[in-house]
């Protein structure tokens, strides 16, 4: 399944400090085993908090934002995904402006999760299911259904995997998930 940011809408946060966009939700036994999206943090602001689940948030454009509590401080640095119980109760604050955050959300009763940043010559490929996003420049893999050329700002999800080379650069996010 491919997607597009350009297609996808904005949704606001219910705190009014950014939105989202969903770009890929997966199903199983009834209930969220994944979500990944797309958020742009506009301010300051709390957290949302979503317990039992855990999240990967990587910062794709921007300076990045310190997240933190009373017991806690947890640097998104741009391009560095970053892994915490997506249960905590944290405050955002920016560091110098604006960012965009690719964001995993996962129930680790159901499935793990993985991401990776690759630039140029990054190998990517593999069996199962997977998520590519395009931050910059052009990829080109090949699936099952055969080759599969996208752009920044487009993705694809397949549970039967690919291949692929990054090409200079291209900055690509890669999310493998596992089913427990």
């Amino acid at each position: 399944m491919r997607f597009s940011v350009n297609e996808i809408p904005p949704q606001p946060w219910k705190n009014g400090c950014g939105t989202t966009r969903e770009l890929v939700l997966k199903q199983r036994q009834g209930c969220m085993a994944w979500r990944i999206s797309l958020a742009e943090i506009i301010r300051d602001g709390a957290f949302s908090a979503f317990p039992g689940l855990l999240r990967i948030h990587c910062i794709t454009s921007g300076a990045g934002l310190l997240l933190s509590n009373s017991d806690l401080q947890l640097a998104a640095r741009p391009l560095q995904p970053l892994h915490f119980d997506g249960g905590l109760a944290l405050r955002a604050r920016l560091n110098t402006g604006a960012c965009q955050a690719f964001n995993v959300i996962y129930d680790p009763k159901l499935s793990s999760a993985t991401m990776r940043v690759l630039e140029g010559g990054g190998s990517i490929g593999g069996a199962g299911e997977r998520v590519l996003y395009v931050l910059a420049g052009q990829l080109k893999v090949q699936t099952a259904a055969g080759v599969e050329a996208l752009v920044a700002g487009e993705g694809l999800f397949t549970e039967t995997g690919l291949t692929g080379q990054v090409p200079e650069g291209a900055h690509v996010i890669e999310v493998c998930f596992e089913s427990r």
